[in-house]
């Protein structure tokens, strides 16, 4: 009995803590969601659906934007946090320091002494699951995540062909891995 005890106790435990490191980034959005000093934006997986379907919907003929449009329907959701008002620093560290527990790797990282970008993903079976950008200096901070099913290719292509906030940093940096143009 004490065997099975303590084989349910791990197993759930285990659970947990992967429910719990896939989830820092929404956890660090709901910490800051009611505070003011913030704007929050949620895009949901319907509304990019919707988006994706009317650009290729109404190509006619445009490859570029049939392209893009089967690339936007394959974003799953945009979250934004960003404020003009808050140590965008401290901020930049906090979510840095959830992020380091999960599986983030780092695609690009500005620093100065004024200001700090990074760019990281989160990959899995080969694909990008969530892009995420995190930016902070003295007086402001800006968290960004993407998720959806990318490659490499899918976000240099939206980084030159969209406006999506955050792309145009990307589409400056390294692209891919091993920072391949």
């Amino acid at each position: 009995m004490k065997k099975i005890f303590l084989l349910a106790v791990l197993v759930l435990g285990f659970g947990f803590k992967s429910i719990a490191q896939e989830d820092a980034i929404q956890r660090f959005f709901s910490k800051y969601m009611e505070d003011e000093r913030f704007s929050r934006v949620y895009i949901s997986p319907k509304m990019m659906q919707m988006a994706g379907g009317f650009l290729k919907n109404n190509a006619e003929g445009d490859k570029d934007a049939e392209e893009l449009g089967a690339l936007i329907a394959k974003i799953k959701g945009i979250r934004i946090l960003s404020s003009e008002e808050v140590n965008g620093k401290a901020l930049y560290t906090e979510a840095m320091g959830t992020l380091a527990k999960n599986k983030y790797e780092e695609l690009m990282d500005v620093q100065d002494k004024s200001s700090s970008l990074k760019f990281m993903i989160r990959e899995e079976a080969g694909l990008i699951r969530e892009l995420t950008m995190i930016s902070g200096d003295a007086k402001s901070f800006s968290l960004i995540s993407m998720l959806g099913s990318f490659t490499y290719e899918d976000l240099n292509m939206l980084a030159e062909k969209t406006n999506i906030l955050g792309m145009e940093q990307y589409n400056k940096g390294s692209k891919g891995p091993k920072g391949s143009k």
